[in-house]
């Protein structure tokens, strides 16, 4: 080696030893803190199935490739900083020879030929992360932008490492070519031979650039194992892990559905045996909530997709999916010292650690400890309330985060602890709370009245009680039976499986709340009262199959009863008549005139995948066919009810319902069309404040696809 190798390697050899030690004790805080979290035993199970949902959603891209170029710029770009793994390695050898390469793989002409095009193409990739990033900036007034809230020095620095490292792997290879000494010919390495041809001949202009990229490289190590929130860098190791973790592997698009339990030292909680001494009722604590709570808020890239996407912060309310893990991992890492000391309350608010110990802990621990994790400015709360009541649970964040964090657990965990401990949440809700406590229902109707949408039938609608065999129990929900408009959807329903000989009965009186809006406010105490209740009456009556026509009734049925011992086949209404339709059973005469627009429920679609059943009843009662709108599907606009919303007043920013509204008549569709009593209510109230207003045509109507399909079969 000359003197331009020796002092080279020496600095790069510097460089490194101080990165890996910094990065490993990093590394281990990391671990410490994650552990404080409360155990979760339901991540172990499934590992075949975990790793490979792992692979195909990191090396597929199946959630990133939804933003289509973005999501092909992220791939290549991933791939990109893989191989970079392997050119760094193969910097500290050409900083030494530099007419050497990686030992027994350097030489291949297919190592040559996949790393130059992974380099060209990682290179146009991160310029385009980049030509994104700066056109979406959050200080642009004509956008609400995405990465609003996030750490953009962190994400420029990482975007532009990336770009200074791939520049200084083709600078190495345009000398190693000016020199003839490059491993690979033109065909396998042609864009570093013509780059080769305008450099001059340097045997140590290779080691002056290896050592380049390992400075930058190292450095970059530095700095993130001296920020260990910097999750835009760290998202690259743990995004594997907290994807392989997720709550629920083998359901497809995002881990949601049903709640996650609430749970007590890693069990389900059981109210009969509960003590709120000795039991968590929901989370007060940062480290109160699960280890993989820890691991989500640790993952978090601050990319801003869940930002994008949530009907809260569109509309100019305070939640921000985004900024509320940031919150909660900058409180987690700033509280750390104090936990990891020996520090932490008891359940019954008494200080853990000796005054020995709380003497060793570092000021600024032992103040972020004394903030509560919800409350207001003037209480220094991690999160406010305002924050914590505009979600709608409707998981478009869950769906959109690429690395798999659960926001809406998370979000209900802290309601369950305000509502059952504090009786801190929206006064409103309290009435609808009350309702399900003393009257099944969350309007107070009297259960007297539960089955009075049948009256006026030209039919009689079969009754559990009166005995006899029937295929699917109809699940009318408390909107199908008190609520004007959602009755009517009922009404059309029970006509419809009659006219095609469906055998169905329905419970009547002895139907009661699923508890859906109780579970999702928060108050699993109720939920699970009223669940109880129900799964009771449909074991003695033997249900086996069950028809529901509201999603959130659906949802939780399908997906929640199951906890409680109630395991049944739950089909949605829209599901059963597609089927009708396919099979000839039900035959639309008369496809309705205009074209019809879809809206997808958030708790039909996004949390238990059904989109193609709605559109395809209604594509065979419309002649004009189905306009979507912008957003549909996976990314449909929540209409704003759920996660108890329904019955709590929307003061801030502007009405999600209204939101959803202008963009379905924007379609210039007569018909919207629905499959949900609560987005029949909220998008037909936007519907009738527009035409009050002058801004809508008089003819536009809001009705739910059983009613479409009645008028064309009956027409």
């Amino acid at each position: 080696m000359g003197p331009v190798q020796i002092v080279a390697t020496s600095v790069a050899a510097a460089i490194t030893v101080v990165a890996v030690v910094l990065v490993v004790r990093t590394v281990r805080r990391m671990i410490s803190v994650v552990r404080i979290g409360q155990p979760d035993p339901t991540r172990g199970g499934d590992r075949g199935l975990r790793f490979r949902t792992m692979l195909a959603e990191t090396l597929g891209h199946t959630r990133m490739l939804r933003w289509t170029v973005v999501g092909a710029a992220h791939w290549f770009v991933m791939i990109a900083f893989i191989a970079l793994s392997s050119l760094v390695l193969e910097a500290y050898f050409e900083v030494a020879v530099p007419d050497h390469g990686l030992p027994l793989i350097g030489a291949w002409n297919v190592y040559g030929l996949v790393t130059e095009w992974i380099g060209v193409l990682g290179f146009v990739g991160i310029l385009v992360l980049i030509g994104i990033r700066l056109r979406n900036l959050p200080s642009n007034p004509e956008r609400r932008s995405r990465f609003t809230g996030s750490t953009m020095w962190q994400a420029y620095y990482v975007e532009y490492t990336i770009l200074a490292v791939l520049l200084c792997g083709f600078f190495i290879r345009g000398f190693k070519a000016a020199n003839d000494t490059l491993e690979w010919p033109v065909w396998a390495a042609p864009v570093s031979h013509g780059l080769g041809s305008l450099l001059p001949e340097s045997a140590a202009a290779v080691s002056l650039v290896a050592m380049v990229k390992i400075i930058v490289s190292m450095t970059w190590v530095i700095v993130i194992a001296s920020n260990i929130t910097m999750g835009v860098a760290w998202h690259r190791f743990l995004a594997f892990f907290n994807i392989y973790f997720k709550r629920t592997p083998g359901r497809p698009g995002s881990g949601l559905g049903a709640l996650r339990p609430m749970m007590s030292e890693g069990k389900p909680l059981d109210f009969e045996e509960a003590d709120p001494e000795k039991d968590q009722f929901g989370v007060a604590q940062v480290e109160q909530f699960s280890w993989k709570g820890m691991l989500d808020f640790t993952t978090c890239t601050e990319c801003g997709r869940c930002q994008s996407q949530c009907p809260a912060w569109n509309t100019g309310k305070p939640l921000s999916p985004k900024l509320l893990i940031l919150n909660l991992r900058d409180h987690a890492y700033a509280k750390a010292p104090y936990l990891l000391g020996g520090g932490g309350k008891t359940l019954t608010g008494d200080e853990k650690a000796t005054q020995e110990q709380l003497a060793k802990i570092d000021v600024l621990a032992l103040a972020e400890a004394e903030r509560p994790l919800i409350g207001g400015a003037d209480e220094l709360g991690v999160i406010d309330p305002d924050v914590l009541w505009s979600c709608t649970t409707c998981g478009a964040c869950v769906e959109q985060c690429p690395v798999d964090i659960e926001h809406v657990d998370h979000i209900v965990d802290m309601r369950r602890y305000q509502v059952l401990i504090e009786s801190n949440f929206p006064t409103e809700a309290g009435v609808m709370l009350r309702n399900l406590e003393n009257k099944g229902n969350p309007w107070g109707a009297a259960q007297s009245t539960r089955d009075d949408w049948t009256k006026g039938l030209d039919f009689e609608v079969p009754n559990v009680a009166d005995g006899g065999d029937f295929e699917y129990l109809f699940w009318v929900g408390c909107a199908g039976a008190f609520e004007d408009r959602a009755k009517k959807t009922t009404r059309a329903v029970a006509t419809l499986l009659n006219e095609a000989g469906v055998s169905f009965a329905i419970l009547g009186q002895g139907e009661t709340c699923t508890g859906d809006p109780a579970r999702r406010i928060g108050n699993e105490f109720v939920f699970q009262m009223l669940a109880q209740q129900n799964v009771e009456t449909l074991n003695d009556a033997g249900v086996k199959k069950i028809v529901a026509t509201c999603p959130h009734c659906f949802n939780t049925l399908k997906n929640e009863y199951g906890q409680l011992g109630g395991d049944y086949e739950v089909i949605h209404h829209t599901q059963l008549l597609a089927q009708l339709v396919a099979t000839g059973k039900l035959t639309p005469v008369q496809p309705l005139d205009g074209s019809i627009t879809y809206h997808d429920p958030c708790y039909l679609g996004r949390h238990n995948r059904v989109f193609a059943p709605p559109r395809e009843v209604l594509g065979a009662s419309s002649s004009d066919g189905l306009v979507e709108m912008d957003r549909f599907a996976e990314r449909s606009f929540c209409c704003g009810a759920g996660g108890a919303r329904m019955w709590m007043e929307e003061r801030i920013g502007k009405r999600i319902n209204v939101e959803r509204v202008e963009e379905a008549l924007s379609t210039g569709a007569k018909t919207v069309a629905v499959s949900c009593p609560f987005c029949l209510t909220m998008l037909g109230d936007g519907v009738t404040g527009k035409k009050s207003a002058g801004a809508a045509p008089d003819d536009v109507e809001v009705v739910d696809v059983a009613s479409v399909l009645l008028r064309a079969v009956r027409s």
